[in-house]
């Protein structure tokens, strides 16, 4: 059978481009591995017994433009935290309320013992927003070059912080607290293993894509729980007209526009104008029998829980609902990173993982069933920094023990009792918290070495030739890369999706 186009991986970035061609008249096919559509960014209960709905790999939209959501009709709430970050602080903490700006100068001169470390955050942080305002708009149009990106960004200053120089020296010159400094690069090393001075600059690259969502840099709450907006997506695709089928396992990508694929025993064969590739680049270099350029390697660990209540803090003056409803940083300090990084290079678990959390449930308790609810149960999410695939290659359960046990002691050195004391427990008696490596996230989600942005994340500009291409082109005229790995992809966006069905639309 024939079809306009292909598209390989039912994840986010497959059903965008699902969506927006079948709306322009484009038969299409979306074969997809697992068992439902939605690739990563799925809700899951992953508790037997307990009816909490957690969005179990990815956690909050920042990136996903209104533009596609109003193109789409989706129907998707998100909200906006109040709360940016808690940070604890020996017997105290840094709160930053973006509501209250008073409240918060006070804090930091509390904290820091001077206004002028508040003072920076407001030029900075001013500054990343004016870059944003410019910059995000142009992630859904052709690629500009790197002169027309540097002069849409219009602010020589700025270009020379975010895309010059390594992000070490923003963060010291403008920044003498440590823990002031660490909250900043902490949106450096998302899924991303570097140093803050690395001089390939991956945690600039990081940083810039932490900072520019929807021309705010906000990352809200999806109400429902990641599942509610790729469950939109699908319908979107199917509303179209797009055919969505899953358990199927693609075996071959020929680049004439033939694609092998697998339900159970039955081999099958399609054939594509294009193919729409959802999936990481090595991936489908494998699929075409080419051999992947370069290695990623992915740098996390990723703890669900579920809590029968919040744990108490050392800080009287915060309300845990207030530290826990925006990230809550832990032993994230800049000195901290630094070491924990030089551990991790070494080939060791951090003595003191560095990680942050969030409570999806405080802001959207509709994730929680009825009877969690009455119970006052929460969700924390936690996403533990500088953990290499590395760490896990030789035995990768002991690993994932001794890093989850790491992290817990982590987190507990800051609160004022242990985090498993508040576990909810399932109908069996056993404690509501899973741990995902990066080989976990390899095994059960295809993300090489378990990268989240499928390899290093590229800068949102084209390279010499590539200028006025989508990002998404690969050496074959037919097939198309619209997952996390394109050119200006990574993160829950749609835009590597909506990029590759504009390079097929636009190739007519």
């Amino acid at each position: 059978m024939n079809y306009d186009a292909v598209i390989v991986g039912g994840g986010h970035n497959g059903l965008v481009a699902a969506a927006y061609l079948a709306r322009a008249g484009r038969s299409v096919l979306v074969l997809e591995r697992r068992g439902e559509p939605g690739g990563a960014a799925v809700s899951f209960r992953a508790f037997d017994g307990v009816d909490v709905r957690l969005s179990r790999y990815s956690y909050l939209v920042s990136l996903l433009p209104r533009k596609i959501v109003a193109d789409l009709g989706l129907a998707v709430d998100v909200r906006r935290r109040r709360i940016s970050s808690y940070t604890p602080v020996g017997a105290d903490g840094l709160l930053v309320d973006t509501s209250d700006t008073e409240a918060t100068r006070d804090c930091f001169g509390r904290i820091t013992g001077s206004s002028s470390d508040f003072e920076a955050w407001q030029r900075f942080y001013s500054m990343t927003t004016a870059v944003a305002e410019r910059v995000f708009p142009t992630l859904t149009e052709p690629l500009l070059s790197k002169a027309e990106l540097r002069a849409r960004a219009g602010d020589g200053h700025a270009w020379n912080v975010l895309f010059e120089q390594p992000l070490s020296v923003a963060v010291e010159e403008n920044f003498a607290d440590d823990t002031v400094r660490g909250v900043v690069l902490t949106d450096a090393l998302i899924g991303t293993f570097a140093a803050a001075d690395d001089a390939e600059l991956r945690q600039n690259r990081c940083f810039l894509y932490h900072v520019i969502g929807n021309e705010t840099g906000d990352w809200d709450v999806p109400v429902g729980g990641m599942g509610v907006v790729t469950g939109e997506l699908a319908r979107a695709a199917r509303d179209a007209g797009a055919t969505i089928v899953t358990g199927a396992e693609v075996t071959s990508i020929d680049p004439d526009g033939l694609v092998q694929y697998r339900i159970g025993d039955d081999s099958r064969s399609v054939s594509g104008g294009h193919i729409l590739a959802n999936v990481s680049p090595s991936t489908l270099a494998a699929l075409l029998g080419e051999s992947p350029a370069g290695t990623p390697e992915g740098a996390q660990l990723k703890v669900n829980m579920v809590l029968r209540r919040l744990p108490r803090l050392r800080d009287s003056r915060v309300d845990p609902r207030s530290a826990f409803a925006g990230t809550f940083h832990v032993n994230e300090t800049y000195s901290q990173l630094a070491t924990a990084y030089a551990e991790a290079a070494r080939g060791q678990i951090p003595s003191l993982p560095p990680c942050e959390i969030y409570c999806h449930s405080l802001t959207d308790p509709s994730i929680l069933g009825s009877a969690e609810q009455a119970a006052g149960v929460q969700t924390l999410t936690l996403f533990g920094l500088h953990m290499p695939a590395r760490l896990f290659r030789a035995d990768n359960s002991k690993a994932r023990a001794e890093a989850l046990a790491a992290t817990l002691a982590s987190v507990n050195s800051v609160l004022d009792e242990s985090i498993e004391d508040c576990l909810w427990h399932d109908p069996a008696g056993r404690p509501c918290i899973e741990a995902k490596t990066p080989l976990d996230l390899e095994n059960e989600l295809g993300l090489p070495a378990g990268h989240i942005f499928h390899r290093d994340l590229s800068w949102p500009y084209a390279e010499d030739e590539h200028q006025g291409t989508w990002g998404v082109e690969t050496a074959h005229d037919r097939v198309l890369l619209c997952g996390a790995g394109a050119r200006r992809g990574g993160g829950v966006s749609g835009i590597p999706g909506h990029n590759a069905a504009m390079a097929v639309l636009r190739a007519h």
